[in-house]
């Protein structure tokens, strides 16, 4: 699902919206109540932002196993927002929404590597954070996104066909930042960390995009 009205796009930049948005994507259907014990937030909370989330069209009702049970489901898989727009109000909204997705990746990250020591050595190897520099055009770094994105999309069945995921997985979640230099000149490269990824089975890592 694309977003492109500015009311939508703030509505979606909350923490709890993404972190409930990104539930309902991963573990199916759950009402209100269910939420609330896996986010630790409260029930009154959950059912509020829930039905936000429906507003905008991101989230529905899905038939419950009784009268009473009243579980709610996403709408889409993946939610996305164009930071191209000539708008004003929308940029400042993409804005919010991007910064707001920003402080929930920082979070993720700062609750692994909380967790990391404890890890498997075999996971502490593959995980982690690096950067890298690059001197390309915006075409150039189009292109080279779609084809990261292409490689990426090879393990999408794994997403809604559970059976397809091999012994041994867990939940990843690569996030993926493209950061201009504040120098049209670049300036020196940052130093790199040696491990390429990051993993973080936290309850949004499907915020959006």
């Amino acid at each position: 699902m694309k977003l492109t009205d500015p009311k939508a796009l703030r509505g979606y930049a909350h923490p709890l919206r993404m972190a409930l948005l990104g539930l309902l994507r991963q573990q199916g259907p759950m009402t209100a109540t269910r939420a609330a014990e896996q986010l630790g937030e409260s029930v009154a909370s959950c059912s509020f932002h829930l039905r936000q989330l429906a507003k905008y069209g991101l989230a529905e009702r899905a038939p419950g196993a009784d009268a009473r049970e009243r579980p709610w489901r996403a709408t889409a898989r993946a939610t996305s927002w164009d930071d191209d727009s000539d708008d004003p109000q929308v940029r400042a909204a993409t804005d919010e929404l991007n910064a707001a997705q920003l402080a929930l990746y920082t979070r993720q990250a700062e609750e692994f590597l909380a967790r990391r020591i404890d890890e498997p050595t075999e996971w502490r190897a593959v995980t982690g954070f690096s950067d890298q520099s690059l001197y390309v055009t915006a075409e150039e770094l189009a292109e080279l996104t779609g084809r990261i994105d292409a490689l990426l999309a090879e393990y999408d069945d794994r997403i809604t066909d559970p059976s397809r995921r091999p012994d041994g997985f867990r939940r990843v979640s690569l996030i993926q930042l493209a950061v201009l230099s504040a120098s049209p000149g670049g300036g020196p490269a940052p130093a790199a960390s040696a491990n390429p990824v990051e993993a973080t089975p936290a309850a949004e890592p499907d915020a959006a995009r």
